[in-house]
């Protein structure tokens, strides 16, 4: 008995370790091409991520526009910031939309997500579903929406102050826009609360149960301290998006001269006749700065929440809590939501789109036309933006697919040194604006030699570059699962038979990766679509996009080409999304 513990140690070390024969490919400069492809990656995420930072930290430190020679050092603009710009005012604008804007998103966001997930409301798979639906819509089409239903001269208000006599809610103030922010971001905290709720194991309210807790102290005692990671992370996500959002702040602020630190950048930048780059540079810093706190604090919190794991050896099946009648409350809390927060103004922004006039004041189908459409595909400018959007999205979308899944690979399945630098690269660019994203690489191409940035700006690659570099982190993110959910033994598996990194990549993981690489692509098709302030910036005349002829066309008053537009974008994103739904259909990893 005594002698096999003795001898088991002996006879294991004199196993030997398996090596993994060499593999032979022809070396390209004398270097292993696959450290060619993690030294190529890292390169390529680096000078997309540092690209706009670092012209707009040299630019707050000048004396003048960087393109300009003889420039000196100071620290003027940051003077000159918050005593001649006002900017003191307009930080505590911000910092006020984006706490009502933080607040109202979770007020809507995690009583949903409870009711749907973890109670017996009727219709719960199609509440679930229609919570999710806004998210393809892009922010600036629900404010165009909410104006021509709710704006002070819009359909719903005229018939409210009729009857009423007065108008009992103004969008065009800091509430008025919070509201509007928060049902559109409201699907992405319901998204991380639902997730949470359906992975967490149910064994706790099971035993709340088992003693004699009824429905609401489960809910209080148990459902929702376990939400407590979910709930703060996605605070945290949604109070960025919110300092950093350009189209409600645009369309509610700037005609009663409520500003924010976008619609400053806007204002100071695009709209000025002789814009002062130092104080641009300068907020572009500090909004960068804000930003880039608030996801290392997002991090931190995420880091931190495994102290609050549920999920612990076999998962029970949730016993779904019965809120008695209460449960209508929820039912009709969560229609009026979807109805009248996303479903009316969408409807009335496509039916403004066909008619000369929408008042109730006159029957609109007394004043239906096809004018506005007619007048968007009659002037070449308006049907290119189209065409562009297309184009970036589309190959966009291709792109930065093909690079989030080089970068997630290096990072989670390689011995590269710096992996874990591609991975922080790959997600950066969560913490920068979009309107920083255009004003730095507006810089980048201006201070490149020998006027190559002539090249690139104004042109559809300049704002492929940058939508793509907003769009990075959801497609790294949404890959990044996947290959975590593939056993390595499969790298080992190639790699004994001869095969080094760069051809187990291409000869499994890639295959493996298909569902999760369409997924990605359908995501940041969406994402590029809705995105249009990198192009404000970066764009011109002949490059427009669909959100910046849309605001083009508001400016000029032409509401009915606006809604034509938004109604086209809308059902561009919508068949994609259907088409890609069901060419994925039964696909489980998609």
């Amino acid at each position: 008995m005594t002698t096999i513990p003795e001898t088991r140690p002996a006879a294991q070390a004199t196993v030997p370790r398996p090596e993994y024969p060499a593999p032979k490919y022809r070396r390209i400069l004398g270097a292993d091409r696959s450290q060619l492809l993690f030294w190529a990656t890292i390169i390529i995420l680096a000078l997309l991520v540092l690209a706009p930072v670092v012209p707009t930290l040299y630019q707050s430190v000048l004396d003048r526009p960087l393109y300009e020679e003889g420039g000196l050092f100071t620290t003027e603009n940051f003077t000159r910031l918050f005593t001649e710009a006002n900017f003191g005012s307009v930080a505590l604008n911000t910092i006020l939309f984006a706490v009502m804007t933080t607040v109202m998103t979770l007020l809507i966001a995690v009583p949903m997500a409870i009711v749907v997930i973890r109670t017996n409301i009727p219709g719960r798979k199609f509440f679930g579903a229609a919570m999710q639906w806004p998210f393809f819509i892009s922010s600036l089409i629900l404010g165009f929406g909410w104006i021509t239903m709710y704006g002070p001269a819009g359909f719903a208000s005229v018939e409210v102050r009729r009857v009423l006599g007065f108008l009992p809610w103004d969008l065009y103030t800091l509430p008025g826009m919070a509201l509007t922010e928060a049902v559109a971001l409201a699907p992405i905290a319901y998204l991380f609360c639902a997730n949470a709720l359906r992975n967490s194991d149910a064994s706790l309210e099971g035993a709340a149960q088992t003693v004699g807790a009824g429905p609401f102290r489960i809910l209080w005692s148990v459902i929702i301290p376990m939400l407590r990671p979910p709930i703060v992370y996605s605070s945290v996500l949604v109070f960025s998006m919110s300092i950093e959002t350009l189209s409600i702040p645009l369309l509610y602020g700037q005609p009663v001269d409520i500003t924010v630190f976008a619609t400053f950048l806007y204002k100071n930048g695009l709209q000025s006749v002789d814009p002062d780059y130092g104080i641009l540079g300068a907020a572009s810093v500090i909004i960068l700065l804000v930003t880039v706190l608030l996801v290392a604090v997002q991090a931190k919190l995420l880091k931190d929440a495994r102290r609050f794991v549920s999920v612990r050896g076999k998962a029970t099946r949730p016993r779904l809590l019965d809120l008695g009648w209460i449960k209508w409350l929820a039912v009709a809390f969560i229609t009026i939501y979807v109805v009248i927060g996303a479903l009316i103004p969408i409807l009335g922004l496509v039916m403004r789109s066909f008619t000369k006039i929408f008042t109730p004041l006159q029957n609109p189908l007394l004043s239906l036309t096809m004018g506005n459409y007619q007048r968007i595909f009659e002037f070449p400018a308006y049907v290119g933006s189209i065409r562009n959007s297309l184009i970036v999205a589309g190959v966009g979308a291709v792109l930065v697919s093909v690079l989030a899944v080089v970068a997630v690979v290096v990072s989670k399945r390689s011995t590269f040194r710096y992996r874990k630098v591609i991975e922080y690269l790959a997600l950066a660019p969560q913490a920068m604006p979009g309107l920083i994203i255009g004003i730095g690489l507006f810089w980048a191409f201006a201070f490149l030699p020998f006027n190559m940035g002539s090249l690139l700006q104004g042109t559809i690659w300049a704002i492929i570059i940058g939508f793509g570099l907003r769009a990075l982190p959801s497609a790294f993110g949404s890959i990044s699962p996947a290959v975590m959910q593939i056993g390595e033994e499969l790298d080992n598996a190639a790699r004994v038979n001869g095969a080094d990194w760069l051809k187990m990549f291409l000869r499994i993981l890639v295959k493996l990766l298909t569902p999760a690489f369409v997924a990605a692509m359908v995501l940041t098709f969406v994402v590029m679509m809705k995105e249009y302030s990198p192009a404000i910036f970066l764009g011109s005349a002949d490059t427009a996009v669909i959100g910046t002829t849309m605001l083009e066309l508001w400016v000029q008053g032409n509401t009915g080409s606006v809604a034509a537009l938004a109604t086209i974008q809308i059902v561009i994103t919508a068949v994609f999304v259907g088409i890609a739904g069901l060419l994925t259909k039964g696909k489980k990893d998609a």
